[in-house]
């Protein structure tokens, strides 16, 4: 028996050493691929169903969009090869498309093949609403030229044609794929094709017949870890090459950061496309008094929070769409002041001995929701504990969603990143209502968002928006914000830009005007 452990030991460590060996050889022979890593799963290709940022980052590398958002925020064809031709009745978009386009499959790109794919969209879609909602058919009038026949006239419709979910697929390969998802693979027309496919990997390799520019790298590798703890150690100990900011801690963010300003990452950083707020149950008592929500939106100190929860990576947030799409200053949301909130809690008979309880649920999967709900507690504890009580409950993510519609939170703490970059798309998903009573949502997506506000003039002026162009659209924007602040069912709290982070022979990561990394640009050195 001794001598039989004794083997056992010896082959143990026999084996170590040869794990440890292979290992060694695998560090110091230098990888063809750039390893890209991020959080989570991707369970699926099919852009109909996308709906996640790891999703969306590997599909904008397999296919191209009809048009994209350039830096500067405005129109630039891709696919297209001019911007969209509207009718004078607004009713008829013309997208002129490129010739000489093949998708991985070899098939030819054209007029009919992003028919295809926009119908296939509008049946399967899990965002369908999108087009649904405005489109009323979409024709091919001749090879090389869509049509899209509009129910009304929609000046969103422009931007809602960057979004990634609309990359057009093969008609040839999706052939058996018109009424459900293709899961396990993708054939578009982007720089690169998939060569294998898992749910915790994916390998793209450079497509020799893309129409565009060439991609830098011969490849990426793009992973999946659990969890912030395992990105972070992979980055620090060489694993991967490029490391992308979603689901990192704000803690081991804090580390990247500090890595990159003493050189030894690169870092580059985009838009911010993500905003974190606080949502009020607006239908019953006592939140369905709009005086008790204002007080509210005085009683958080943003600069606080942003500094104790993501040491000032994230930043304080006073508006519901994020404020570069407005090109100017603007904050209508009010600032910290426990003052006027004491002021108009007593005018609502609370205080001294009559203290308004306020149940604040956070995602318990979501680190920094735990942390925001904390501090926040600290603060009406220190500055308003006569008036005012936070009580916590950690809720499991996908619980919060399926609870929402139900009306099951006082108040819950949420994010939201546009399925385009538009202020429509985070204005309308919170605040669009088709049936009003008083000021409470009966039907439309403020009832899916949890609040159940609406405001029969911020259904007018979403509408509206919709037929307008430029700074009047833009000032119909500002005015809908400024009347949602008035309303108080939703508390902006910060603003998230997406990051990444490369070693030092990886070129600096270069973001898309969506939010997404531009994986062709980077290039090993």
């Amino acid at each position: 028996m001794l001598k039989m452990n004794y083997i056992r030991n010896i082959l143990k460590v026999l084996s170590i050493t040869l794990i440890i060996f292979q290992l060694s050889c695998v560090q110091n022979k230098k990888r063809e691929n750039i390893i890209v890593a991020s959080a989570g799963k991707i369970e699926s290709l099919d852009p109909a169903q996308a709906n996640t940022l790891r999703t969306l980052q590997i599909l904008s590398a397999l296919g191209d969009t009809l048009y994209k958002i350039n830096k500067e925020g405005t129109l630039s064809p891709s696919l297209a090869i001019d911007i969209p031709k509207v009718s004078k009745n607004g009713l008829l978009i013309d997208i002129p498309l490129r010739e000489n386009i093949t998708f991985h499959d070899g098939s030819i790109f054209d007029a009919k093949a992003m028919k295809f794919s926009l119908d296939r969209f509008m049946k399967i879609g899990t965002l369908k609403y999108l087009l649904n909602d405005k489109i009323e058919a979409i024709e091919v009038i001749d090879e090389f030229l869509l049509r899209i026949k509009l129910k009304k006239p929609s000046s969103s419709i422009k931007t809602l044609l960057t979004s990634v979910n609309l990359t057009p697929v093969s008609p040839n390969s999706y052939s058996d794929y018109k009424d459900k998802f293709n899961n396990k693979s993708f054939i578009g027309t982007g720089p690169y094709f998939l060569e294998s496919f898992s749910s915790s990997q994916q390998i793209i390799k450079p497509f020799n017949k893309y129409w565009g520019s060439k991609p830098l790298n011969k490849g990426i590798d793009f992973v999946n870890f659990n969890n912030s703890s395992t990105l972070f150690g992979a980055i620090k100990t060489n694993q991967v090459d490029v490391l992308i900011s979603n689901s990192i801690a704000d803690m081991h963010r804090l580390s990247l950061n500090n890595m990159a300003n003493k050189d030894k990452l690169n870092s580059g950083e985009g838009a911010p496309t993500s905003i974190g707020y606080i949502t009020f149950k607006s239908n019953n008592l006592p939140l369905s008094n709009q005086k008790l929500r204002k007080a509210l939106s005085y009683t958080i100190d943003r600069d606080l929070i942003t500094e104790r929860v993501s040491f000032g990576t994230r930043e304080p947030l006073y508006s519901i769409a994020p404020p570069q799409f407005y090109k100017k200053e603007f904050s209508p949301w009010p600032s910290y002041d426990p003052k006027i909130a004491r002021t108009l809690l007593k005018k609502e008979g609370y205080c001294e001995n009559n203290i308004l309880n306020i149940p604040l649920t956070f995602r318990s999967t979501v680190p920094a929701d735990k942390n925001l709900a904390l501090i926040w507690q600290e603060q009406i504890k220190r500055d308003l504990s006569d008036c005012l009580q936070i009580t916590l409950n950690g809720v499991e993510s996908t619980t919060v969603y399926d609870q929402l519609s139900k009306g099951s939170f006082e108040a819950v703490i949420l994010d939201w990143t546009g399925d385009f970059s538009d202020p429509i798309a985070y204005l309308a998903p919170l605040l669009s209502c088709t049936q009003i009573n008083n000021s409470t949502c009966l039907k439309g997506e403020a009832v899916f968002s949890g609040s159940f506000w609406g405001d029969k003039k911020v259904q007018e002026k979403l509408e509206k928006s919709e037929v307008l162009e430029g700074e009047n659209r833009l000032n119909t924007f500002l005015k809908i914000e400024q009347l949602a602040e008035e309303g108080s069912s939703y508390l902006p709290v910060w603003l998230i830009r997406p990051k990444a982070w490369s070693l030092k022979d990886i070129s600096k990561p270069e973001f898309s005007g969506d939010g997404l990394i531009i994986l062709k640009n980077l290039k090993r050195d």
